[in-house]
């Protein structure tokens, strides 16, 4: 099993392929220490970040070209996957099932070994800049072998990934209509079948916006054809959102990501279901839907789907035909800003209560972040248990 070994060099760092066991590096990690220091670097994480792309670049430029032009985003990432390591260090399992999601989506970007090399340089240097006086030789040691290990776990992943599938798929629009000023359904032929689980989404690359890629849940379960579908909204400053959007058009190529994601049916379940969307989030419970009903699974579902005003139900006329063709499933708008709508008025999670006892109920969630915690929120208050409670968070 390839691993990777960091050695300090004075004020630098070298990194190699060795072959220990994953065990005994596992036993080399030093979580405590890991967190304590975190902890000094967390409050200037936004410095941090931009300090380590600027090292990273300036030693090697070559690698500018596998990032997007903006880097806001990407700094942000940085401190989030740095964040899920530390806290992850003592559940090898957790860690192992971050790093390796991690390592198989690093391979649409073009990384290898070398890279990882440069990236532990550039960390380690940053960290140990940003520690200061705090910094210690004890810290150092932790962080090397912390690192190491993130590294050995995502590349291991990404080779074994490749032996099964490729990079990425090259997807066709074969249709892209609109459904407001900033809504459209896109429809993509991958140019080879891509594996997925409805609930589940894949990121999306644009010729527009090279090494950029977004996060967009297929709103259609696996269908013979193997086309996909996909709800997307242009959010501000939203450089893939506005390109699918705006300037998309049938016959174009996209890149598409691997899939991803937990928010799947549980087929060992026999409970009803209820699926709570606000906006494009409508789009992986749409999927699910589909799911069900092509499994034969006749259990009463409950689709509310929230909107702030009527004219942003965008999808309401293929929800009442859905309705229609399945009579288990039951499709309630809820709008939140519009008095004269004639239907139910207020936020998805303050109407949850309107409704029966959802407590034996499998839920879903998909929607803006902060709509997906105030209706978890709100059904821990209605007693439902947090197992029977899915969502995925997706950064657009």
């Amino acid at each position: 099993m390839p691993l990777v070994r960091c050695e300090n060099r004075g004020q630098g760092s070298v990194i190699e392929i060795i072959e220990p066991t994953m065990g005994g590096l596992m036993k080399s990690l030093n979580p405590r220490i890991i967190k304590e220091s975190f902890a000094l670097f967390e409050p200037r994480a936004e410095e941090i970040s931009a300090y380590f792309y600027g090292r990273l670049f300036a030693e090697n430029p070559r690698l500018r070209a596998f990032f997007p032009p903006a880097m806001d985003r990407q700094r942000s990432r940085l401190f989030h996957a740095l964040r899920e390591i530390v806290w992850s260090l003592d559940s090898p399992d957790t860690l192992s099932a971050f790093l390796s999601r991690l390592g198989r989506d690093h391979r649409k970007f073009g990384v290898t070994r070398e890279h990882y090399d440069a990236m532990g340089r550039a960390l380690l240097a940053t960290l140990r800049k940003f520690g200061g006086d705090s910094w210690t030789a004890e810290m150092e040691s932790a962080w090397r072998a912390a690192y190491a290990t993130a590294a050995t776990m995502m590349n291991e992943a990404a080779e074994q990934h490749a032996a099964e599938q490729p990079p990425w798929w090259t997807g066709e629009v074969v249709g892209h209509e609109l459904r407001g000023p900033d809504i459209a359904l896109i429809t993509v032929r991958p140019e080879h079948p891509l594996p997925y689980r409805a609930g589940q989404y894949v990121t999306i690359q644009t010729a527009r916006w090279p090494w950029m890629w977004r996060p967009y849940s297929v709103a259609n379960a696996p269908r013979p054809d193997g086309l996909l579908r996909f709800h997307v909204r242009a959010v501000p400053a939203g450089w893939v959102s506005g390109a699918l959007v705006r300037d998309a058009r049938i016959g174009d190529s996209l890149l598409l990501g691997h899939a991803a994601g937990a928010m799947t049916l549980d087929p060992d379940s026999g409970r009803d279901i209820l699926c709570v969307a606000g906006g494009t989030g409508l789009a992986p419970l749409k999927a699910l839907v589909e799911d069900a009903n092509d499994r034969g699974l006749r259990r009463d579902i409950h689709l509310l789907v929230g909107a702030r005003t009527p004219a942003e139900l965008y999808d309401l006329r293929d929800l009442h035909a859905l309705e229609t063709d399945s009579p288990w499933v039951r499709v309630v708008p809820v709008v939140s800003d519009d008095p004269s709508f004639d239907g139910m008025h207020g936020r998805v999670p303050d109407v949850l209560d309107r409704f029966h006892d959802w407590s034996d109920h499998d839920v879903y969630i998909a929607g803006p972040p902060e709509m997906v915690q105030r209706t978890v929120a709100a059904l821990d208050d209605l007693g439902v248990p947090a197992a029977r409670i899915h969502h995925d968070r997706l950064d657009r």
